[in-house]
Formats: C-alpha cells, sequence, structure tokens
C-alpha cells in the first residue's frame, strides 16, 4: 500500500562570509527537515542563527549538518581519525548548534554527516559507529541520518539510536546501491520524480544497470546544488506530502 508522507531534507547554511547560496532558502518552502551546517566545513554564526530563524518562521524540523574540520575544502577531503577525534568534532558541532537553537526555543531532531563525512559513514563500519556514539552520548534521542545500507542497519542494532535511512533524490546510484560520489551531474527531473513514485509505491529504487533493487527510505535527500532543485520539490510535494522522519515513525507505531 503506498504511503502518503515521507521526509524531504535539504541541507542549509553551505556557506560562510560573503560566500552563500541563496537558493538554499527558496527550497525551505517544499521541505519538512532542514540540515543546518555547523561551523566546520561550512556557516559562520550569523548564517546559523539566520537559517534557525527561517526554520522557525516555517515551522521545519532541524538536524545538525555535521563535517570535517575543512572549511576551505567545504568537507570534502577525507581526514583519518582516532574515535577519540571523532567523538570530539562530533559533541563540538552538535554542542554549537544546540545553544543556538536553545537560545531560539528550537531543539534538534536528527544529525547527518556531510560530504567526505558523508561517505565515510557510509562505507566504514567502525566510522559510522563512532558518529552514533558520539550522538547518543550527546542525546540518545536525535535520529542518524546516513545512506541506506547494511552498515546503517548494524549501526542501529549495536547502539539502538534511531536512524534515518536516506535515499539521494537526484544523485545516480550505480548497479551494486551506492551513490556515485564522481558523478557531478544530477538526473533528469523526470527521472527524479519517477524515482519518487517508485519508493512511495513499491519501496524500490532504480539502479544504474536498469534493475529495481528494494529500499528502505525514511527521508529523501534534495541538492541544493541541483539547477533543477526548485522545480523538481514543486513537482515532488504534488507526488507526495513532506512531513519529518520523525512523525511518520510516530504515526505508524500508532502514537499521533
Amino acid at each position: 500500500m503506498p504511503s502518503n508522507h515521507i521526509d524531504f531534507n535539504i541541507d542549509a547554511a553551505q556557506g560562510f562570509g560573503i560566500y552563500k547560496n541563496d537558493k538554499e532558502a527558496e527550497l525551505l518552502d517544499y521541505v519538512s527537515s532542514v540540515n543546518i551546517s555547523c561551523g566546520f566545513h561550512a556557516a559562520d554564526p550569523l548564517l546559523i542563527k539566520e537559517y534557525l530563524l527561517k526554520c522557525k518562521e516555517k515551522n521545519l524540523t532541524i538536524g545538525a549538518h555535521i563535517g570535517f574540520n575543512d572549511i576551505s575544502g567545504m568537507g570534502y577531503r577525507t581526514m583519518e581519525l582516532s574515535a577519540d577525534e571523532i567523538e570530539a568534532i562530533v559533541l563540538y558541532q552538535l554542542g554549537a548548534l544546540s545553544s543556538f537553537a536553545k537560545s531560539y526555543h528550537m531543539v534538534i531532531d536528527h544529525v547527518r554527516p556531510h560530504g567526505a563525512m558523508y561517505k565515510l559513514a557510509s562505507e566504514n563500519y567502525d566510522f559510522s559507529l563512532a558518529i552514533a556514539k558520539a550522538i547518543k552520548k550527546f542525546d540518545k534521542w536525535l535520529n542518524y541520518t546516513c545512506l541506506d545500507n547494511q552498515i546503517l542497519d548494524n549501526v542501529e542494532a549495536e547502539t539502538g539510536i534511531v536512524v534515518n535511512r536516506e535515499v539521494f533524490i537526484d544523485k545516480y546510484y550505480t548497479p551494486d546501491f551506492k551513490v556515485d560520489w564522481e558523478s557531478q551531474k544530477f538526473i533528469s527531473e523526470e527521472d527524479a520524480l519517477n524515482r519518487i513514485r517508485t519508493i512511495m509505491y513499491s519501496s524500490q529504487i532504480k539502479l544504474g544497470n536498469g534493475i529495481f533493487m528494494p529500499v528502505k527510505c525514511d527521508t529523501l535527500h534534495f541538492n541544493t546544488k541541483n539547477p533543477n532543485a526548485v522545480s523538481l520539490l514543486k513537482h515532488a510535494i504534488e507526488i507526495v506530502t513532506p512531513t519529518p522522519a520523525n512523525y511518520n515513525k510516530a504515526e505508524i507505531s500508532g502514537w499521533v
């Protein structure tokens, strides 16, 4: 039976100083969750405040968009860190965003890695586990958003933390169900909308070889760098109502 609800998320505050992506603000009217950068790979205090207040005005769920301490490389360069270092940078960024959010009577709902941190978390169990443990140490009620695969399943089983399984709605997937990180191109708007329909109606995703594969999906990620992002989201909300992942899970359990 098709679902009528799923989470739509985007990244925000992906800049600093005079370097900003103005399209992010245009997309806020069409999503249910926003991942706000925490100052390591992107964002500065004023930009964080700006997007927190925009999200509050639109009643959007907010999450911490955490990354490596690499603002000059926008967090796309991999760093080799010990478990203690991973814990430290996760807690530091959660603390920064949480203090801002608390000041405006807001709460963080979830945590989503960025760039090289996201890629490593989706491929390396120990790294992903270290992130999850740090999140749990900060607040056991925070959700951990990452790519749907066996690693995330194992992390959830090991830590007991709630995970949001994510699908990239506009990126290419390889035949072995991995995101094609090397490609800078986005799939067409028509293909992205068909991907949403397939996920909603049959819980499957079409891979690079044309084969359909079962997928568990709590949230769909829309890339703000996609030149068709606004149009894609406008049409996407005609297919399904975007609602936060936590709400959807509560609704399924009967608690709403």
